[in-house]
């Protein structure tokens, strides 16, 4: 069976409040996009790592990050205007053999090779698979004026996070119907459930956070510090 991993890295962070891109900014004295990038190299079961960054910026990645840290089997290609045609263009790059593949967010750094494998072999199963959490507070729908509208049940409510794992051609069809009638979803799932696909949740993790504002960053320190072996 081959699978591929698409990591897209081309967004920006406005929110990050930095000239340096998140993914480059460091993480216990090492690019934030390579411990991710470690992370996906640490499993067996993924034979090809596809990294997908602004175009400005391919010169330096390849340069600081592919280079620098040894990444010499990592392919890198050019990403997009939006999230969405960055990892179309991944998968535009996936060997035409390609069974599955598993999408995950450059900038979640602390993902575990236990929870890769859990999501490729959920998505062997059900075809289309994405981790998430149980959400913890009360969610409240608004209107317009900021007024509550409706309190959903929390039990049924779960965050998505990355990585996703989908059937190659499933998730290829999915991007690809998206394209031709100009629908943009939150996520790579979104676009599968559009198409009217199941698509299989397990639990993910409360540290594998997504680095977006200058807290996430100190947390994620924390969480390296704290379990890093003594």
């Amino acid at each position: 069976m081959e699978t591929a991993a698409v990591i897209p890295i081309a967004g920006k962070g406005r929110r990050m409040g930095t000239q340096t891109s998140k993914q480059f900014l460091k993480l216990k004295n090492k690019p934030v996009i390579v411990h991710t990038v470690e992370a996906f190299l640490g499993v067996k079961e993924i034979n090809q790592i596809i990294l997908v960054a602004d175009e400005k910026e391919m010169q330096f990645c390849r340069e600081e990050i592919i280079n620098k840290y040894g990444f010499g089997d990592v392919i890198l290609v050019p990403g997009g205007e939006k999230r969405q045609d960055s990892v179309y263009n991944g998968l535009r790059f996936c060997k035409p053999q390609t069974d599955f593949v598993i999408i995950h967010d450059g900038v979640r750094p602390l993902i575990s090779k236990k929870l890769i494998i859990d999501v490729l072999n959920n998505a062997c199963v059900y075809g289309a698979c994405c981790a998430a959490v149980p959400v913890k507070d009360t969610i409240k729908i608004i209107d317009k004026g900021h007024y509550i509208v409706s309190t959903p049940d929390r039990d049924i409510l779960w965050a998505a996070q990355t990585p996703q794992a989908f059937k190659y051609d499933l998730i290829m069809e999915a991007h690809e119907r998206a394209r031709a009638s100009g629908f943009i979803g939150t996520d790579d799932a979104s676009l599968v459930e559009k198409m009217g696909e199941k698509v299989k949740i397990i639990e993910g993790s409360y540290e594998n956070i997504k680095i977006t504002t200058p807290d996430d960053l100190k947390f994620a320190e924390l969480i390296l510090t704290y379990n890093s072996p003594i």
